[in-house]
């Protein structure tokens, strides 16, 4: 199937339709949004022989991979929208004080309008679509640009979308940086994007100069710390499975491994076995094992390898005619290595060996966050410590790469890995505004006069007592008492006194005694109020 990019001449017109149908309301009913998810799953799921095929010929990518990482995440994205939509876009209520206490205050669950999501070539389907499963339940018009780099996909997609989905409401731009650079010079309502940090730079800046809000999913050199206390097979297998999963092209892949000294090398015999366990004798003839996207990628893997200065100590067979590379590990890589310059995003694993693993900690953290960080050990003070001492947009203790597939955890980067994250509710977020909203009722006007001008002492004091809680600790901890009520003064307020003896009993548990309020505050001062101490830096580095 051949990729037909959009004419450059229909982008504008295909934006202002997607803009028409929200502003017309298209979009807005629960039914409707729900309709269309069940459309997303059903064109997921009667298209499965055809999504196969376009996949394995993007990526050699084989069907069990294609289900776990792709079409049965966007699938179960899909049932969670619709099962928990209406809690997900119910208005929710909020706690006010005295003076709103008889209003309708609460937060709106609206929909932000029209929104761009850009996917990414290594999970062509997931991460283009399980995004948009989000910006369809909370009630946008979405326009989805594929990954050109899978174009077999990409143009699946393209024929099966206005099949199932609204073309008013959804729609599909192929094409390449002159495509994308014309898009992004429209105003959207907000950008999700998935791919590399440089372009989302790029992404970045075309939508400040819009003051369009994005999510960012990025990237990075995702750690892994292996202390000498683990299971050294069980570690094995499944940071070969993370790590050579989709042939190594995985945003949270194991990048490199910390390893510390002593259990390298039974570390490394673990490793071949898994990968002879995993894909027999002859990795490149089984059908468990993917391949390099293009010949692009492939050179530049093949040049890292190249360039390192590490000893190949598994793996390392090439077949660019095949777009093959074998799972491969590199012992003896230094900080200076080329491997670890930026994040490898193939079947090449680097092992930096350390005294003790604190180093790794302090190597991690001079460089930018990773988008996931794993630590295999048995030690909690250790593995503790290493999650107390370093950032990453998600973490996974003894396991890897699975985290991605829990719907309920948000998936994200922090600083150069990414900005915001999504993912079951999330993705409803996402594409949400919290709109606040407060219905003022009609009555209570005399209350409204305290705010009202002429201004006096009284009327603030009053204000401050019914807006705004009194703190019950520091140096003055006494809570302040509305002010006098005799006779007098009730004028003055326009009948306020009257009004707070009603409510809730606020102003008699305000007046409490002041010897009562110092009674309270001190027992917050004199340490009854239990406080988690920390373990000294020097006692939690000893364990690792």
């Amino acid at each position: 199937m051949t990729l037909t990019y959009t004419p450059v001449s229909e982008i504008p017109k295909i934006v202002q339709g997607l803009r028409s149908a929200f502003n017309a309301g298209v979009t807005r009913s629960l039914d409707y949004r729900k309709q269309q998810l069940r459309a997303m799953y059903n064109m997921i799921s009667e298209n499965d022989a055809a999504i196969r095929e376009a996949v394995f010929q993007d990526l050699h990518k084989p069907p069990a991979e294609l289900m776990i990482g792709e079409s049965g995440m966007v699938k179960q994205e899909c049932i969670d929208a619709i099962k928990n939509l209406d809690k997900w876009a119910a208005n929710r209520s909020v706690k006010t004080g005295i003076v709103n206490k008889f209003d309708n205050v609460h937060i709106r669950k609206d929909p932000l309008g029209m929104v761009l999501i850009i996917g990414a070539w290594n999970y062509p389907l997931n991460l283009l679509l399980a995004p948009a499963v989000g910006a369809i339940a909370a009630g946008n018009t979405v326009l989805l640009k594929p990954s050109e780099v899978a174009p077999h996909t990409a143009a699946l997609l393209t024929k099966l979308l206005p099949a199932y989905l609204d073309q008013r409401a959804y729609r599909i731009v192929n094409g390449a940086a002159a495509e994308t650079t014309l898009l992004l010079e429209h105003k959207f309502d907000h950008i999700f994007y998935t791919g590399s940090g440089q372009v989302g730079r790029i992404i970045m800046g075309a939508a400040a100069k819009q003051l369009t809000p994005v999510t960012l999913e990025l990237g990075g050199k995702s750690p892994a710390f292996i202390s000498r206390d683990v299971d050294i097979a069980i570690t094995a297998r499944r940071l070969a499975f993370g790590k050579f999963f989709n042939c190594g092209q995985t945003c949270i892949a194991p990048d490199y491994l910390i390893v510390e000294r002593g259990i390298e090398d039974k570390l490394i015999e673990a490793f071949k076995a898994s990968i002879l366990e995993f894909y027999g004798t002859s990795v490149q003839s089984s059908n468990s094992y993917g391949r390099i996207v293009n010949k692009s990628h492939f050179q530049r893997l093949k040049g890292l390898l190249d360039e390192t200065k590490g000893k190949i100590v598994a793996g390392g067979e090439m077949d660019e005619d095949n777009l093959f590379i074998s799972p491969t590990l590199v012992l003896g890589v230094d900080k200076e290595d080329k491997l670890m310059e930026g994040e490898i995003f193939g079947p090449i694993l680097p092992l930096m060996v350390v005294d003790r693993l604190v180093e790794g900690v302090k190597y991690v953290n001079q460089g930018d966050q990773p988008l996931a960080l794993y630590v295999f050990s048995k030690n909690k003070k250790a593995i503790d410590y290493i999650l107390d001492h370093t950032r990453s947009g998600g973490v996974v203790v003894n396991d890897a790469l699975v985290h991605f597939i829990v719907s309920n955890l948000p998936f994200g980067g922090t600083g150069p890995s990414g900005i915001g994250n999504y993912h079951g509710k999330r993705s409803f977020d996402v594409f949400s505004h919290e709109r606040s909203a407060l219905i003022k009722s009609m009555g209570m006007e005399k209350l409204n006069d305290l705010r009202y001008p002429p201004y006096s002492e009284k009327k603030t004091r009053w204000l401050d007592w019914f807006l705004f809680d009194k703190a019950s600790f520091g140096g003055k901890a006494a809570i302040d008492a509305p002010p006098s009520t005799n006779s007098s003064n009730s004028s003055t307020v326009n009948g306020a006194s009257t009004i707070s003896s009603s409510l809730n009993g606020r102003a008699s548990s305000a007046a409490l005694p002041e010897n009562q309020h110092r009674k309270t505050a001190a027992k917050s001062e004199n340490g009854n109020i239990s406080h988690t101490s920390e373990t000294p830096t020097t006692t939690a580095t000893a364990a690792i």
